[in-house]
């Protein structure tokens, strides 16, 4: 199970550049704002959605600063209506805690079933902060190395401009 310090090491094992901001739990995204870390445009906001029968689990990744409208995503991914996958799933797909979502989370997703669904914006992005399995800490990464890390784990990733 890939939790904090499995995550540094891995980060590590695998030479990727990143930077390592500890800090307080936090559980939403404005509660991370008030951090004011050093690049909070890099900043993800990261959902865990099911469809409306459970089969499917989706990660989805976009900026800081922007809403996502679950029916129009519903449809664009075809699946319909989408809902916000319950605590227990995110245990048992991710390995994650609520407030602790991160696409790093695949790293725990060994039957590879949850779709990570990027927002077009991050494409060209050159740095993401996102949690390492925990709330407790931040890592920013070139998002390049992210997608990686994703795709070379075996996840389905997929650009959507959301």
């Amino acid at each position: 199970m890939y939790q904090k310090q499995e995550v540094k090491e891995f980060l590590a094992q695998h030479q990727i550049p990143h930077t390592w901001v500890e800090h307080p739990a936090v559980f939403t995204i404005e509660e991370m704002m008030q951090l004011q870390l050093e690049a909070p445009e890099d900043v993800a906001k990261n959902l865990f959605l099911r469809d409306a029968k459970g089969k499917r689990h989706f990660l989805v990744v976009i900026r800081e600063d922007k809403r996502a409208d679950l029916k129009t995503l519903g449809e664009k991914i075809g699946v319909g209506r989408l809902s916000f996958a319950s605590e227990e799933r995110l245990m048992k797909y991710l390995g994650l805690t609520k407030g602790s979502v991160t696409p790093l989370g695949v790293l725990n997703d060994t039957n590879c079933a949850v779709e990570v669904i990027f927002d077009a914006d991050w494409k060209d992005a050159p740095s993401i902060g996102v949690h390492p399995n925990d709330n407790t800490a931040s890592v920013f990464l070139a998002f390049s190395e992210l997608e990686k890390i994703v795709r070379e784990h075996g996840n389905s990733v997929q650009f959507l401009t959301l």
